[in-house]
């Protein structure tokens, strides 16, 4: 073990005078805050077009006026989850890709591998390493989108909401290594480093971007904006009548979309942060109870992504690294 905590700062050590590594987490935080901020100016709007048509309502002697747009602060977020997981994805891969390709860059590798240390050492200090470093990433961008909601969105916060954002952040810092150690596993397995990298790009279109998509897309609901259901006023218990004439096609399609880790990654984010109306202001046991699922796919997939990463991070796949 202590061969493999030096290794680990060894990555740290790196990390910190990294400043493609600094730029990347730079404009992830940049774009959280400015999702955060147009959501905020999205409310304020719609807002202001409530309190429009109310005093509308009021001048021409109306006593009747619609429900006021209710802002939940956690929501404010939606935009923010949505840039982590495409964004945050791939800077997992293009770090964890990193980690490989310096030693041999670097010409540092034949030096690394001269060292007495043990079989998983260097794997194991490497996904360790940059285990911390996405821990730091995700514990500053909770504290700054927390702090965004306050200020910018001027939206105050309960005791509730924190342990909300605590649980979507944990949920964030898993799906962050599992990006990161499979992108270590590629690169060790693949004879070129530029393989490795394109590899796990394509692996990232893959599920990050093409069957999320198709599985959206295959959905009835999101055929129009707003919702399709919503859109025709068809209630729930109407819905669901429609919907059990179409079970095996949905089958299909949701089945689809929980092939992709990215998926199980969204929908325990949006569910613990209210951002799916069904679970909004709703008690943790009865988000958890439909989510428990997700959660334990989620972990049990960046397990294996670690231990895929560790086992094949072998002396002989990096001594055969060619540019």
């Amino acid at each position: 073990m202590s061969s493999t905590w030096v290794i680990t700062a060894k990555e740290l050590l790196d990390l910190r005078r990294d400043r493609l590594f600094a730029v990347l987490i730079g404009f992830l935080a940049v774009a959280t805050l400015i999702s955060v901020g147009v959501a905020a100016a999205s409310f304020r709007t719609q807002l202001d077009a409530y309190n429009l048509y109310v005093q509308q309502l009021a001048a021409s002697g109306s006593t009747t006026a619609p429900t006021a747009p209710q802002l939940f602060p956690l929501q404010l977020l939606r935009g923010g989850v949505e840039y982590l997981e495409i964004l945050g994805a791939l800077f997992a891969i293009v770090l964890g890709y990193g980690t490989v390709a310096k030693e041999k860059y670097r010409g540092t590798l034949q030096l690394l591998l001269s060292r007495p240390v043990g079989r998983f050492a260097i794997p194991a200090g490497k996904v360790l390493g940059l285990a911390v470093v996405w821990f730091v990433v995700v514990a500053v961008l909770t504290v700054m989108t927390t702090a965004a909601i306050l200020v910018i969105g001027n939206a105050p916060l309960q005791p509730i909401d924190i342990v909300r954002t605590l649980i979507a952040a944990v949920v964030a810092w898993l799906y962050l290594v599992f990006w990161s150690s499979l992108a270590i596993g590629i690169t060790a397995l693949s004879h070129r480093l530029s393989t490795g990298l394109i590899v796990a790009i394509v692996v990232w279109l893959a599920f990050v971007l093409i069957i999320p998509q198709i599985g959206d897309t295959m959905d009835p609901d999101n055929q129009v904006p707003g919702g399709l259901f919503a859109t025709l006023q068809i209630q729930k218990p109407d819905e669901l009548k429609v919907l059990a004439n179409f079970a095996a096609f949905d089958g299909v399609r949701n089945g689809l979309e929980v092939s992709s880790i990215t998926k199980h990654f969204e929908r325990l984010s949006f569910a613990f942060l209210g951002i799916k109306d069904k679970y909004n202001q709703q008690p943790l046991g009865i988000v958890w109870a439909d989510m428990w699922g997700y959660a334990i796919t989620l972990a049990a997939a960046t397990l294996a992504s670690v231990t895929f990463a560790v086992g094949v991070t072998t002396r002989r796949n990096l001594q055969r690294k060619i540019s």
